[in-house]
C-alpha cells in the first residue's frame, strides 16, 4: 500500500495507530464488555478496562411522538396535527413481509447474534482501518434502534441531532453498551417492533404505519411483498431512495431488498423475480398536518385550541413544558365546537362578505352559563396567500389574534348601563342628552384623581334630531351618545371599570381598558370572543363564565392511554339577576324597534346591540338569546378602510353601520345554529315608556327609521363622531389608529357610536 501524503489520507504512523485501536476495540468486543482507552479515535480516555463499565447503561427511551387528533363536540375530526407523523402499532399489526424485509436488508443475522454482530464488527473495523475513516458501521438493528432513540430525544434541536448521528468510535461504543442493555430487557420481537415504529421513512413519515399510509394509503398490516421491500429499502437513505421523487432509484433499491430476502431464504427466487417485475404501485397520500388542513372551516378554532393548550398551566408549568407535551402528540382532543353552529356561522359569513372584499368579517358563538365556544369563523381563511391570513380576528393577540382587537363602538354601552344599574340608578334614569356637548367633567376615577376634559373634547349624536331629554330605554334603543357620557359622569368611571373587569373585557392586547370617558363609546379594541363571552353573562342572568374550547383529552403513550386534566370554565357573578334582567329588557328593545331591528330574530327571544366606530372603520353586532351569545365584527384588520360607498358581499352600501352588515350576519348565523334547539324566554322587567308628548321630533326620527331601515343614510346607526378638539384624530391618526400599520395601534380616539 503506497504512502499517503499530507491531504491524501493517513500517514503510516496514523495508520498504525488506527489499526492498533481497531485491534484493541475488536479484542474488547470479543471479550464482551472490557475496553481500554481509545481516546485518539473518538472516545474519551478511560485509562482502564473499567472505563467501558463506567459508561451509562440505562437507555432512557422517550415516548414516541405521534399524531394528535382534534375532534368536534360530536366526535368528528377537525384536524390532525403532529410534530412527527407517526402512529405506533403492535408487531402483530405489521405485515410479516415488512418484518422479514427490514431484517433481511438491515441485519440478516438479527435473530442469531446478541446485541452485537461480532462478525460484522470485525469486518467493518477492518474496512474502516483501511479507508482511514468510519465508512462502515456494522450496526445491528438493536444499535440502530438505540441511535434512533437518541434522535427522537433530540427532537428539533439541531445540535442534539448532530450529536446523536455523529460517526465516531466513541458514539459507536456508547451504542454497543446500551444495545446490550436493550437486548437483555426487551428481547428480539419487541426491539423489532420498536424499530419499525421509530425509524424515519422519508416524506415526513415516522414509523411503518405512517409510511404505509403515505406511500400506499393502506395500513402496515396490509403491505404485500413488493411494497414491504420498497419501504425497507428506503430506510438506509430516505432522500436517495424516495420513490415519489426518484422512482428508478427506488425500484433498484427495492429489488436489492427482494434479492436479499431470497438469499436468506425468506422468499423463493421465483417470488423475488415476480415481485421485481411488479410496478411500485404507489398511491401517495399527501401529508395533512396542522390547522391549515382543518375541515368545517375551523382552522382558526383549531389554532385557538393549540394556543389554549400552550398557554394553560394545567398542561405544564412552563410554555416549554407544554410545548413538549404538544409536540410529543398522541393526543385526542375533544373540543366544544358544535358542527351545526360552525356550519351556520361560516355560511352566513360567506353569504354576506366575500373573501376578496376590502374588508373582513369574523364571528364567534358562545354558550351562556358554560363558556363553551361553539363556533368561530371569518371571511379571510387561514393561509399565506392573497386574501388569506394567519391572524385569528376573533381572539386576543396573545392567542393568535390582532395586535389590539377592534374598537367596539356602541356595543360597549350595555356595560355602562349595567354599571349604573348596579350603582342603584333606576331603569328610568333620565339625562338631558343634547345633540352635541363637551365631555362632562370632572369624572371620578378609581384612583380618586378626577378626569378633566382639558382638551375640550366634544361628542355628538348621530342626528341633529336626537335631542333629549331621554330615559335609558329609548337612549339604548337609539344609541344616544350624549346620554351615555352623562351617565358615566354621573356614576363615575370606576363602576364602569369594575363592570368591565367582572365581564373580563380587556383590550385585544390583553391590557386593561384605560379609565377615560371615551371608553363608554367603545373607543378601544376588543376581540369578538371577549364581547360574545361578556354578553353571554347578560343571557345567563348575570353569571360570567370564562370561555373554554376543550372538553377532554386522552393521551396515547406507546400503546397505553391516559386522560389528561383540562381547563374548566370558571363562572362568577358579574351583576345581580335584576340588573341582567333589566339589560336584557333594554337590549330586546334594540332588536325590536331600535338600531338593531334588521338583526332581530322572529322565532325566539333575543336581544343585542349595534356598534360603529369613527369614520366607519369598524361595524359590530353583538347579541344573544337565553341559550346562545354571538359577536360579529366587520372591518379592515389594518384599519385603513372607511366603509363608505363600498361594496361588501356584492351589495353596495353608501354607509355601513352595525345594523346593516354585521346585524344580518348575526341573524343568519344564529338562526342556523339554533335550528331545532329550545327557545327559552328572558326574565323581563317592566320599564315604563317615556311620556309620548315629550319629544315629537324623536318620534319623527323613529318613523324615518321604520320607513328606510337599510338604505345606509337613515340615522339607524352612527357615523363619524368627531370628539376631540383636533376633529377626532386622537394620538395616532383618525379614531386613534396610526396610519400604515398592518394591524391597528392602540390610539386614544373617542371611538364610535351605534
Amino acid at each position: 500500500m503506497p504512502k499517503k501524503r499530507s491531504g491524501g489520507g493517513l500517514s503510516p504512523t496514523q495508520q498504525a495507530a488506527k489499526f492498533l485501536g481497531v485491534s484493541v476495540l475488536a479484542g474488547a468486543v470479543l471479550a464482551g464488555i472490557a475496553l481500554p482507552a481509545v481516546g485518539a479515535l473518538g472516545l474519551a480516555a478511560k485509562g482502564s478496562v473499567e472505563g467501558f463499565d463506567a459508561l451509562p447503561a440505562n437507555l432512557k427511551t422517550p415516548p414516541l411522538s405521534q399524531r394528535t387528533t382534534i375532534l368536534d363536540a360530536e366526535g368528528g375530526t377537525i384536524a390532525t396535527v403532529y410534530s412527527r407523523d407517526r402512529t405506533v402499532v403492535d408487531l402483530k399489526d405489521i405485515s410479516p413481509y415488512m418484518q422479514k424485509a427490514i431484517v433481511a436488508i438491515e441485519d440478516s443475522r438479527f435473530y442469531e447474534h446478541g446485541a452485537i454482530d461480532l462478525k460484522g464488527v470485525l469486518r467493518a473495523l477492518n474496512k474502516n482501518a483501511r479507508s482511514g475513516e468510519v465508512s462502515q458501521g456494522a450496526s445491528t438493528l438493536t444499535q440502530q434502534y438505540v441511535k434512533n432513540v437518541f434522535v427522537e430525544e433530540a427532537g428539533d434541536d439541531a445540535t442534539k441531532v448532530a450529536q446523536a448521528t455523529q460517526q465516531t468510535i466513541g458514539r459507536k461504543i456508547q451504542e454497543l453498551k446500551l444495545a446490550i442493555q436493550v437486548e437483555e430487557e426487551l428481547g428480539k420481537k419487541k426491539i423489532l417492533e420498536n424499530y419499525l415504529n421509530i425509524t424515519f421513512f422519508g416524506q415526513q413519515a415516522y414509523g411503518v404505519e405512517a409510511a404505509s399510509q403515505r406511500y400506499f394509503s393502506k395500513h402496515a398490516k396490509d403491505l404485500n411483498l413488493q411494497e414491504a421491500a420498497l419501504l425497507a429499502g428506503i430506510v438506509q437513505s430516505p432522500s436517495r431512495y424516495d420513490p415519489v421523487n426518484d422512482e428508478a432509484e427506488a425500484t433498484k433499491r427495492r429489488n436489492v431488498v427482494l434479492n436479499r430476502m431470497a438469499q436468506v431464504g425468506d422468499i423463493s427466487t421465483g417470488e423475488a423475480e415476480k415481485a421485481k417485475k411488479a410496478p411500485l404501485g404507489l398511491k401517495v397520500s399527501k401529508p395533512k398536518n396542522g390547522c391549515i388542513t382543518a375541515v368545517k372551516n375551523a382552522s382558526f378554532f383549531c389554532d385557538y385550541v393549540r394556543e389554549v393548550f400552550l398557554s394553560d398551566e394545567v398542561f405544564g408549568k412552563t410554555r416549554k413544558d407544554r410545548a413538549k407535551v404538544w409536540n410529543q402528540g398522541g393526543l385526542t382532543i375533544r373540543t366544544t365546537l358544535d358542527p351545526q353552529a360552525q356550519k351556520s356561522v361560516q355560511q352566513s359569513l360567506k353569504d354576506h362578505v366575500n373573501q376578496s372584499d376590502s374588508v373582513a368579517a369574523a364571528s364567534t358563538l358562545v354558550e351562556p352559563g358554560t363558556g363553551k365556544v361553539l363556533a368561530m369563523g371569518q371571511t379571510k381563511p387561514y393561509g399565506y396567500g392573497k386574501n388569506e391570513t394567519e391572524i385569528n380576528y376573533s381572539v386576543d393577540h396573545g392567542m393568535g389574534g390582532s395586535n389590539y382587537g377592534f374598537p367596539t363602538g356602541s356595543t360597549f354601552k350595555p356595560f355602562v348601563a349595567a354599571a349604573a344599574l348596579e350603582e342603584g340608578r333606576p331603569a328610568t334614569q333620565e339625562y338631558s342628552s343634547p345633540y352635541e356637548m363637551p365631555y362632562p367633567e370632572p369624572v371620578q376615577t378609581c384612583s380618586g384623581k378626577p378626569w378633566l376634559n382639558t382638551g375640550g373634547a366634544t361628542v355628538p349624536n348621530e342626528s341633529e334630531s336626537e335631542v333629549g331629554p331621554y330615559r335609558l330605554k329609548e337612549a339604548m334603543a337609539l344609541s344616544v351618545n350624549t346620554y351615555f357620557v352623562q351617565m358615566v359622569a354621573d356614576i363615575g368611571l370606576c363602576p364602569v371599570m369594575k363592570m368591565a373587569d367582572a365581564l373580563h373585557v380587556v383590550q385585544g392586547s390583553g391590557e386593561k381598558l384605560p379609565e377615560v370617558p371615551a371608553v363608554s363609546l367603545g373607543s378601544k379594541g376588543v376581540a369578538p370572543l371577549t364581547m360574545a363571552s361578556a354578553y353571554a353573562a347578560f343571557a345567563s342572568r348575570g353569571m360570567y363564565c370564562t370561555p373554554i374550547v376543550i372538553e377532554s383529552i386522552t393521551q396515547k403513550i406507546g400503546n397505553k392511554q391516559k386522560s389528561l386534566d383540562v381547563p374548566k370554565s370558571t363562572c362568577s357573578r358579574a351583576m345581580s339577576e335584576k340588573t341582567a334582567d333589566t339589560v336584557n329588557t333594554l337590549l330586546q328593545g334594540v332588536v325590536d324597534s331600535g338600531t338593531g331591528k334588521a338583526a332581530g330574530l322572529t322565532d325566539r327571544a333575543n336581544a343585542g346591540k349595534t356598534g360603529t366606530t369613527d369614520e366607519r372603520k369598524n361595524a359590530w353586532f353583538v347579541g344573544y338569546t337565553p341559550n346562545l351569545s354571538g359577536a360579529v365584527w366587520v372591518g379592515s384588520a389594518s384599519q385603513q378602510v372607511q366603509m363608505k360607498n363600498i361594496t361588501i358581499g356584492g351589495q353596495y352600501h353608501e354607509l355601513v353601520f352595525g345594523g346593516a352588515v354585521p346585524g344580518p350576519i348575526w341573524k343568519d348565523a344564529m338562526t342556523g345554529a339554533l335550528a331545532g334547539k329550545d327557545s327559552p324566554s328572558f326574565n323581563l322587567v317592566n320599564i315604563p315608556d317615556e311620556d309620548k308628548d315629550k319629544n315629537k321630533d324623536k318620534d319623527k326620527d323613529k318613523d324615518r327609521d321604520k320607513e328606510k331601515p337599510d338604505d345606509g343614510n337613515n340615522g339607524d346607526d352612527d357615523g363619524f363622531i368627531g370628539g376631540l378638539t383636533d376633529g377626532g384624530t386622537g394620538n395616532g391618526g383618525p379614531g386613534g389608529f396610526p396610519g400604515g400599520n398592518l394591524i391597528q395601534g392602540p390610539g386614544n380616539g373617542p371611538g364610535g357610536r351605534r
